[in-house]
């Protein structure tokens, strides 16, 4: 079985070191970077998941975030922060990014490995079995195995979780799902997020999916519901 690959990008050399050399003695192989400039040197698309620092000299963490999802071929890497930026502004602007998940300094290294384990675990079980399902409504078509959405037969970048959001609500047509339900479908349990992260990639897929926002119904008090207009 292929060992799952990890790019690790920070700034602080002995701290890529110390996650390389931990991650490595629990099967993974690691790549390390000191700056964005040099992560984007390397080909990232062939990474199973980036452990990216935020404050960086140059490009900083979110930049370099901002690249990878605007790319088709990293858009679907997850990412995990590692940061000093602990406060809720920056935890939404991380999620805001399409980060898988946010990880505060400092930490343990048994948060990090259990933490990463769950993404990937997460995204492995996503990618080795696709089902063979295309949804639609009108112009807008989510394809299942290939993990693509169109809308107007234009391709639409999503991040994971923002498909998996469109996944589950055009999947249920009607069906109303409270915030609470929305974490316990799309993101991996053991994986403290808040109500307000639901609202902000709602949002953000909303806008990605033009005309068919008008679809995404907010039930104020009870949650979401995709509805045919």
């Amino acid at each position: 079985m292929k060992k799952q690959q990890i790019l690790v990008v920070d700034d602080e050399r002995d701290l890529c070191e110390i996650l390389q050399f931990n991650l490595t003695s629990v099967g993974y192989v690691v790549d390390i970077a000191c700056s964005g400039a040099e992560a984007l040197n390397k080909d990232i698309s062939r990474y199973d998941l980036v452990l990216l620092d935020v404050m960086m000299p140059g490009m900083s963490g979110f930049e370099l975030a901002k690249r990878m999802k605007q790319n088709i071929s990293t858009a679907g890497i997850p990412i995990i922060f590692l940061t000093a930026l602990g406060g809720e502004s920056d935890i939404l602007q991380g999620f805001e990014l399409g980060a898988d998940d946010y990880i505060a300094k400092p930490f343990s290294l048994k948060e990090v490995k259990a933490r990463v384990k769950a993404v990937l675990n997460r995204t492995s079980v996503e990618n080795e079995a696709p089902q063979p399902i295309i949804m639609r409504y009108d112009g807008l078509r989510l394809d299942v195995a290939s993990r693509t959405v169109t809308v107007d037969g234009e391709l639409v970048s999503l991040t994971r979780t923002e498909f998996d959001l469109l996944y589950l609500l055009l999947g249920h047509p009607g069906q109303v799902f409270s915030r609470q339900e929305v974490l316990e479908h799309v993101w991996p349990h053991n994986v403290v997020v808040t109500d307000r992260t639901v609202d902000v990639n709602i949002t953000r897929m909303r806008k990605k999916i033009g005309r068919y926002s008008a679809c995404i119904i907010t039930r104020h008090g009870f949650g979401y519901q995709f509805i045919g207009v």
